[in-house]
């Protein structure tokens, strides 16, 4: 794992609000997934810098509870009225093209995975030497 991969996971742990997006691309193939930042600023970098790109993205929480679906870039389902309300703050000037998306703290899925795996080998480590 590369030391900005390492400092990207943490920064978006660092955030307490972290959680996964599944994006579908355009005319099928397979899914990207990614660990991120679930800011409402983040949510809307994240959207704007990739929601065109894609035909749909499906950010969850950890538990997999939705947090919003987007279709063609635009937010489609966002259960939560006031969260969708702090992301159009931030996504409507990207989607008018007054601002560019700013930094997005994501990382691949696999990244992630392999992050946690690490920390997890670590503490069994850990552990054994204190047996």
């Amino acid at each position: 794992m590369r030391a900005e991969e390492k400092n990207m996971v943490e920064r978006i742990m660092n955030t307490e609000t972290m959680g996964y997006a599944y994006e579908y691309p355009y005319g099928g193939g397979a899914r990207k997934e990614y660990m991120l930042a679930l800011t409402p600023e983040n949510l809307a970098n994240f959207i704007g810098a990739r929601g065109y790109d894609a035909k749909k993205i499906v950010i969850t929480d950890v538990l997999d509870r939705l947090i919003v679906n987007t279709c063609m870039g635009m937010l489609d389902i966002c259960p939560d009225q006031k969260l969708c309300g702090r992301i159009i703050k931030y996504l409507a000037p990207i989607q008018l093209g007054e601002k560019e998306a700013g930094e997005i703290l994501a990382v691949e899925r696999n990244v992630a995975d392999e992050y946690f795996a690490m920390e997890d080998e670590a503490v069994t480590m850990a552990e054994c030497q204190m047996l």
